[in-house]
């Protein structure tokens, strides 16, 4: 498998398959929403789309980065929300990078949005889809994050690899920028426990896949086996 790592910037076409990774904190986030029972996540391209698909379906739940603010619920902190029961329901969520990196590619045959908690379900995705090309999309940072590059290489080499060790790749992730600004309080809405959920490693036994479904971007769990026999998708 030949594996490219881009920023959303250096994204100049559509590729194939592509892996969008935000470890700190979308897609860590949006993996907790399944978890807690959410059925879909919509990728909003804007607050205001937000703030506008909420005003259209009043049961939906809206998600940010950044501090609470009117007509949102909940803010992207995988530890304030492992407390929400989202049970069935719609979840919009708009971030800074990681909803703008899915969005980028969403002319892509398969759309995969991952981080740690999800790695080994999203290298086992890959195996089964045998592409011979995969673009991991590193959105924080404008493609420099370490904590996004660290676990796009790890679900890279796992997807080969399958004995493949966490530890380096998660030590990477701890040390990161990311990581200092939200152990700093730099970055608002934010748990203390956040930056350890953000490191656990396959947590969830659930890729993520985005479609476009009319003209919504949506993401959605799907659980992957564990055994040695993998359906093809």
């Amino acid at each position: 498998m030949d594996s490219r790592f881009l920023g959303i910037a250096d994204l100049a076409e559509a590729p194939s398959v592509a892996v969008v990774v935000d470890v700190m904190r979308a897609f860590t986030v949006a993996a907790w929403a399944f978890a807690q029972g959410a059925e879909k996540i919509v990728l909003a391209e804007s607050l205001d789309e937000a703030l506008a698909l909420r005003a259209r379906h009043p049961d939906w739940v809206t998600l940010k980065d950044g501090p609470p603010a009117p007509g949102f619920d909940i803010v992207n902190s995988p530890g304030l929300l492992r407390s929400i029961d989202l049970g069935g329901r719609t979840v919009v969520q708009k971030t800074t990078a990681g909803t703008v990196g899915a969005l980028a590619v969403k002319e892509a045959a398969l759309v995969l949005c991952a981080s740690f908690v999800v790695a080994e379900a999203t290298a086992r995705l890959l195996r089964m889809h045998a592409s011979d090309s995969v673009t991991f999309v590193v959105t924080g940072d404008d493609g420099r994050a370490d904590e996004d590059l660290a676990c796009a290489q790890y679900i890279a080499r796992r997807a080969t690899e399958a004995g493949t060790d966490a530890a380096e790749f998660v030590r990477r992730a701890a040390e990161s920028r990311a990581a200092a600004e939200l152990a700093e309080g730099v970055r608002q809405g934010v748990h203390p426990d956040d930056i350890a959920l953000c490191l656990e490693v396959d947590r969830f036994p659930f890729a993520m896949v985005a479609t476009l479904e009319g003209s919504l971007m949506v993401l959605r769990p799907r659980v992957m086996p564990t055994s040695a026999v993998e359906d093809t998708v």
